[in-house]
C-alpha cells in the first residue's frame, strides 16, 4: 500500500513538473521583448559620434547603427535559422547576425555585398569552398574575419568602459551583437542581440557573464 502511495505521489509531482515546464515553454517561446533596460550607471560617459555619415541622412554612422539595431528588434523577429533567396530575412524570422546586418543597413552599409566582396578579395582568410553571398554574411565565423579585415579594432577588456560605445559591434566565440548606449550599475554596456527563441529581452546585460568576447569593432571613426 505504501508503495502505491509513493508511486502516486511521484506521478503527481512528475505531472506537475511537466505542466510547469510546458507553461514556461508556451510563455517564453518566441516572445522576446523589445522593452529597453534602464540606464543604471550614475556617471556620465560622453557618447561617441562618428565623423562619417555613409548614407547621407544627417545622422552619423555610430548613431545610425545603434538606431538600426533598435528598430530591427522593435519588429520582434522570431529566432530561426533559414536560408533566404533574398539574403536578408523578410518573413519575421532571424538570427544574431541579422541584428548586425540590419543595423549596418540602416547606416548605409550592405553587409551582404561587403562580405561577398571581402571573400572574393581575401579567400584564404575565410576557408570557404563555395561562397554564397546570400548566407555567408549571416555566419558568425565569416563576420569574425570580415570585421577583422575592415573595421576598427577595439579593446575586448571591460576594464575601460569608456571604450565601449553604443553602436559598436561585439563578437563572442559563436555569437554577435550590437553594443547598447545604456549601461549597468558598473558602467558596462548592455548588448542588443538575438540568441535563441527563449530569450527574455533583445537588450541584455551579458558582456560580463558570457566571458568569451573575441572581437570588438567600430565601423567608422
Amino acid at each position: 500500500m505504501k508503495i502505491k502511495k509513493i508511486i502516486a505521489v511521484l506521478t503527481a509531482v512528475l505531472v506537475s513538473m511537466v505542466v510547469f515546464a510546458g507553461g514556461i515553454f508556451v510563455f517564453r517561446y518566441q516572445r522576446t521583448s523589445d522593452e529597453r533596460l534602464p540606464d543604471r550607471y550614475g556617471t556620465e560617459i560622453v557618447r561617441l559620434q562618428s565623423s562619417e555619415d555613409k548614407d547621407g541622412d544627417g545622422i552619423d554612422d555610430q548613431t545610425d547603427i545603434l538606431q538600426g539595431a533598435l528598430m530591427y528588434v522593435g519588429t520582434h523577429p522570431k529566432y530561426k535559422s533559414r536560408y533566404y533567396q533574398t539574403g536578408y530575412p523578410n518573413d519575421g524570422y532571424g538570427v544574431c547576425t541579422d541584428v548586425v546586418a540590419y543595423a549596418l543597413q540602416n547606416a548605409g552599409y550592405d553587409l551582404m555585398e561587403l562580405v561577398a566582396q571581402d571573400i572574393q578579395e581575401n579567400p584564404d582568410g575565410y576557408d570557404i569552398d563555395q561562397p554564397d553571398k546570400k548566407i555567408d554574411f549571416r555566419r558568425v565565423r565569416n563576420l569574425k574575419v570580415y570585421f577583422a579585415d575592415t573595421a576598427i579594432p577595439l579593446t575586448t577588456s571591460l576594464a575601460d568602459i569608456e571604450q565601449w560605445q553604443g553602436g559598436d559591434i561585439v563578437i563572442f566565440e559563436s555569437h554577435i551583437g550590437i553594443v547598447s548606449d545604456r549601461r549597468n550599475a558598473d558602467g558596462v554596456p548592455y548588448v542588443i542581440h538575438h540568441n535563441d527563441p527563449f530569450q527574455k529581452s533583445y537588450e541584455e546585460d551579458i558582456l560580463e557573464s558570457r566571458g568569451n568576447i573575441v572581437g570588438h569593432y567600430r565601423v567608422s571613426e
